[in-house]
């Protein structure tokens, strides 16, 4: 069905993933291969056409492990590094394509990607370097690869951060707080996937408590949560005490909406 939302979970771990490079936990000595963590991302197929939610550093790893071999659109929740770092590695649909891909994000991340990228950017090109074509977003609905996305503002701490809502699904991570105009735009949902970092507090990102609250105000039909540290504990165990319809969500999960 071409009008089915398909949605597969590329990462769902923190900057640092999951193992942490020389954590002696037993999270990150886990043999539950759900806790194996890729930066977090997503990508969604809707009328043959794929979009990606965030190219952080394992983007090439995430879409060979899926084998997903098109897409049409990148949209960037905000500017921090494992969200954007893998952005060079759109260079192989550019190939296939013939044509610069279309980078939907805020001024604020758009700027930052000359900075983090300048020879992407570079009048006097070298050969073969990314084509993109950056689209700038604001809190009005757009259209990107032939579908509508309508962007969520959200807070980061103080940085502003885009979550994207695309039907009757959503997709949040790095947030900690949600203006009211944004949670009215996150009722009706058939599934949320939101960021729930750990049990602790934590500066710029909901905690696990925090998370479960905004679930309880928007009452999406199924939540699944990301951008999961090591530190939130054993997968199978923080599952067994999480209400009916809430879900760790883990790489390579898949969805349809």
């Amino acid at each position: 069905n071409p009008g089915v939302l398909k949605v597969t979970v590329l990462g769902t771990g923190t900057s640092q993933g999951v193992p942490v490079s020389a954590c002696t936990c037993e999270v990150c000595h886990s043999d539950n291969p759900k806790v194996n963590r890729l930066r977090s991302s997503v990508s969604i197929e809707k009328n043959g056409k794929t979009i990606v939610i965030d190219t952080g550093p394992d983007f090439r790893a995430q879409f060979l492990r899926e084998n997903i071999t098109d897409l049409h659109a990148v949209l960037l929740t905000h500017l921090h590094k494992d969200h954007v770092a893998g952005l060079d590695d759109i260079r192989a649909f550019n190939y296939k394509y013939k044509k610069a891909m279309e980078v939907f994000a805020d001024r604020r991340t758009l700027d930052h990607l000359v900075l983090e990228f300048p020879y992407i950017f570079r009048e006097d090109k070298y050969p073969g370097v990314p084509e993109v074509e950056t689209i700038e977003i604001s809190e009005q609905p757009f259209i990107a690869a032939g579908i509508e996305i309508i962007p969520v503002l959200a807070y980061h701490y103080m940085l502003p951060v885009f979550g994207f809502r695309i039907d009757n699904f959503a997709y949040l991570t790095d947030v900690k707080t949600l203006p009211e105009p944004s949670i009215e735009k996150l009722m009706g949902l058939d599934i949320l996937i939101l960021n729930a970092l750990r049990k602790q507090p934590h500066i710029s990102h909901l905690n696990l408590e925090e998370a479960l609250q905004l679930v309880q105000l928007l009452r999406p039909k199924k939540c699944y949560f990301t951008h999961i540290s090591h530190l939130l504990g054993k997968h199978d165990i923080i599952q067994s005490e999480l209400p009916e319809g809430v879900f760790l969500a883990y790489d390579g999960l898949k969805l349809e909406c």
